[in-house]
């Protein structure tokens, strides 16, 4: 499933389908694991119904392009190439920024990519930083089960269908915290790599962000 095919799909938001965006899906689908991808395309679905829910209005409260791209971009620091030696968000921030930098997207729009990425797993932050911040942050939140009311069971199955799950909580736990064995760095106290790495490290090896989505609306 592509950018460019899923207006053929009932109940699913038509994705953005320009040059950047493509590249930006290739570069996802080429760099991340499957389950890792499929989420941060779900993402970007959940977050585009989760602004038409709110009343927000591509062009006029957020560029809908650029919500894709954080989006479909905010996992971008699990793979080789994002593995620097920040936690894996800012890691991915400044990856994204590269290579958004790289393709010509002006330098607001990089500043307002990276914030998004950065701050997305920043419950009480993130919602403070703007429509597009905001919207990052709870599309990802949605694709954990979180505050789905404004999506129903129809489309939910269709999105699911497109892009199956595959153990995502699982796999993104296992990510980072390998990430972590290697860079210890990359998990500052009281970070949530930090409390991924404790958890996984003791009985019975399972972390709370698994058990969530377990006991969520869309499972693991």
């Amino acid at each position: 499933m592509t950018a460019e095919n899923t207006t053929n799909v009932a109940g699913i938001p038509p994705l953005p389908d320009t040059a950047l965006t493509r590249r930006a899906l290739a570069l996802v689908r080429d760099t991340e694991s499957t389950p890792t991808a499929n989420h941060s395309v779900r993402s970007a679905l959940f977050a585009r119904l989760r602004a038409d829910h709110q009343g927000a209005e591509a062009g006029r409260d957020y560029d809908p392009e650029l919500l894709f791209l954080a989006c479909v971009l905010h996992d971008i620091g699990l793979t080789q190439a994002g593995d620097r030696h920040q936690r894996f968000e800012v890691d991915g921030a400044d990856t994204a920024a590269e290579f958004l930098t790289e393709q010509g997207l002006p330098a607001a729009g990089v500043d307002m990519v990276w914030e998004a990425i950065a701050f997305h797993t920043a419950a009480g932050i993130a919602e403070r930083r703007g429509t597009l911040c905001a919207l990052v942050h709870q599309g990802t939140g949605m694709d954990f089960g979180w505050d789905t009311d404004c999506v129903d069971d129809a489309t939910g199955a269709a999105i699911h269908a497109a892009y199956p799950r595959l153990s995502m909580a699982t796999t993104l736990t296992d990510e980072i915290v390998a990430q972590v064995r290697r860079r210890p760095e990359k998990a500052p106290p009281f970070s949530l790599p930090s409390e991924l790495l404790r958890e996984r490290s003791v009985p019975p090896h399972r972390t709370r962000m698994e058990t969530m989505a377990d006991a969520a609306r869309w499972g693991n």
